[in-house]
């Protein structure tokens, strides 16, 4: 695990480790699991009301198949942990949040102070994602 964990969510961490997509769906009896570039979330489905820790790889800043991953999971109602690992960098933090990611595990440190200030930056936003927020349009169009 990184060692350090930017959380924004409210309640307890998952202290459960995440096991590989593999061997959850093997057994199918872990509350957490770890989905790396490559893995298809959508396996995780039929599980989704059961995990409490969905902790998803960056293993390189420019891999963004993460971003795809978070969205389906909470698309299909997937409301426990959602975890970004690895090459988390603050400018991510903002489109990582609007993808549907709560908590953080950079391989680097993040002062939190950046993070909360990248997060208040914009107050409006332009395109509907998986935090639900309204774009700029709909609020000035009704």
């Amino acid at each position: 695990m990184a060692d350090q964990l930017l959380r924004l969510r409210d309640d307890d961490p998952a202290e459960e480790p995440a096991v590989t997509l593999d061997a959850f769906l093997a057994q199918a009896d872990a509350g957490a699991v770890r989905i790396e570039p490559g893995d298809d979330a959508r396996a995780l489905l039929p599980h989704l009301q059961r995990l409490r820790l969905i902790e998803i790889a960056f293993p390189g800043f420019r891999d963004g198949r993460g971003y795809s991953a978070a969205r389906i999971l909470r698309e299909h109602g997937y409301a426990g942990e959602l975890r970004a690992e690895g090459d988390v960098l603050i400018d991510q933090i903002v489109p990582m949040r609007r993808a549907g990611f709560d908590s953080f595990a950079p391989r680097v440190p993040i002062d939190r102070a950046a993070v909360d200030t990248a997060l208040a930056r914009y107050r409006h936003v332009y395109q509907a994602a998986a935090d639900d927020r309204a774009p700029v349009w709909k609020l000035r169009h009704g």
